[in-house]
């Protein structure tokens, strides 16, 4: 059984954030040289989840925590907020979302189907809670502080709400097929680097739009492509350090060689 709690960590960091007899990197710490921390801790969670290793998700899930109570402490000390504050309003929030769930001060709830149904709901509260601040489009308030590919995908799903949005994946190959050549256009005529730059951007907009509509998750899509990259190219390593040789200063040729060596182990199930 757990022998420490939230008011330990809180303390701990109290401790490292004192600018007397804290830690020196702690203490130089901000809201900015910290978000980069956070984003990284996120992706770790997530990696864990992906492999299965619940001890070590304990442990991401702790370094996650770990993040919340180093912004909460910094804001403590400006004087913006405190972590029961942080804690206050996600409670909040929760219970105000989730009318089926809590009832509200008459004891009534407000019944929902299904899953889907809630989504709906979900996204009409928050809808609600943003306003309007002037920006009435129904893209306001999607943050460009989040990965590119994921505001691509809430672009998107925003724009479908309205039923600006094709109904079958298939379409988006021939938009796919048309955005390439529109890069290889720009490449052959040496077109100008932004213009490539702009045209690779409609490839992968396009590509993140292909894997919403084929109901793929394009993170574990991509990061499943990833892996196998990894996985085949280390395999072409082995491959040539067991002839004797590495693969800095073959040609392409024969590294292609090892790679398609790799690619048909794998395929016919075969251990490396």
């Amino acid at each position: 059984m757990a022998e420490r709690g939230i008011d330990d960590l809180l303390r701990i960091m109290a401790r490292l954030r004192d600018p007397q007899h804290g830690c020196p990197w702690d203490v130089k710490q901000n809201f900015a040289s910290i978000a980069p921390y956070t984003i990284e801790e996120a992706y770790e969670v997530a990696d864990a989840i992906d492999r299965g290793d619940y001890d070590d998700l304990r442990d991401e899930l702790g370094d996650l925590l770990l993040q919340v109570v180093f912004h909460a402490r910094m804001a403590e000390e400006a004087g913006h907020f405190a972590f029961g504050d942080v804690v206050d309003a996600i409670c909040t929030k929760m219970i105000r979302r989730h009318p089926h769930v809590f009832p509200d001060a008459a004891g009534n709830l407000q019944p929902v189907e299904n899953a889907a149904a809630q989504t709906a709901a979900w996204e009409e509260h928050k809808r609600r809670e943003r306003g309007t601040d002037g920006d009435d489009s129904v893209l306001a308030g999607i943050s460009s502080g989040m990965p590119e590919w994921l505001r691509a995908l809430k672009l998107q799903k925003r724009a479908s709400s309205v039923g600006f949005d094709w109904s079958d994946p298939r379409p988006v190959l021939d938009k796919l097929a048309e955005e390439i050549a529109e890069v290889r256009h720009e490449l052959d005529t040496d077109g100008d680097h932004a213009r490539i730059v702009d045209e690779i951007g409609d490839v992968l907009f396009v590509c993140v739009n292909l894997a919403r509509l084929a109901n793929v998750d394009y993170s574990a899509a991509l990061r499943g492509a990833n892996a196998k990259f990894e996985r085949r190219f280390r395999r072409m390593e082995t491959l040539a350090a067991a002839e004797g040789k590495t693969l800095a200063g073959q040609s392409l040729e024969q590294q292609d060689r090892y790679w398609d060596r790799a690619k048909a182990e794998e395929k016919a199930g075969l251990k490396p």
